[in-house]
């Protein structure tokens, strides 16, 4: 874990967006964008939707600010950027520790505000490590709460845990974050 200052995800200083388009098939208004593995996307459109397929031991981390009508969604699949810090150098979306707070920065370079900011959480599942050898999941989200709990960053609502995958979307329009789970239970809000 880095042990980040507060003031990390207060600065606020660019980083990097990495993402797809795709238009969404519902809406012909709308925009589907795709959001990858070790990947994130920021949007202050509300004609966006943010969505991130297949969620096992990766965490996605959506955030919203109601008021500037900014929100974003990182999709990360190891919990320490320590792991390999070269290749946390060329993508620090992949790791939680570089990739929750590059989520941040970007977010206020489109006006959020952390005290606005709604903060949802999704994944961390034991998918293919039935023995809990590695507890990647776990450790993912360990590090999450980690980073939130030394940055005064609260966790609004999360779906954690389980030997399940997820699909989780942002509709920029109105902020509402959608849940898939694998197993036929259908989609909800959360």
């Amino acid at each position: 874990m880095c042990g980040l200052p507060y003031t990390e995800i207060e600065s606020g200083q660019l980083g990097i967006e990495f993402l797809m388009e795709y238009p969404a098939s519902t809406d012909k208004s709308q925009t589907r964008r795709v959001v990858g593995v070790a990947d994130m996307a920021i949007s202050n459109s509300p004609d966006d939707v943010l969505i991130t397929y297949s969620l096992g031991s990766c965490i996605a981390v959506v955030i919203f600010d109601p008021v500037a009508r900014v929100g974003g969604m990182l999709h990360y699949m190891l919990p320490e950027s320590s792991l390999d810090s070269e290749k946390a150098k060329t993508n620090p979306n992949m790791f939680a520790d570089t990739g929750i707070i590059n989520l941040f920065k970007q977010s206020y370079q489109f006006g959020a505000k952390k005290e606005k900011t709604i903060v949802k959480a999704f994944g961390g599942a034991q998918i293919l490590d039935q023995n809990g050898l590695f507890n990647i999941g776990k450790r993912n989200y360990m590090a999450m709460r980690k980073i939130f709990w030394r940055n005064n960053v609260s966790i609004a609502s999360e779906h954690i845990g389980g030997v399940v995958n997820r699909t989780v979307r942002l509709e920029m329009s109105s902020g509402r974050v959608i849940l898939k789970v694998g197993g036929g239970e259908g989609e909800i809000e959360i």
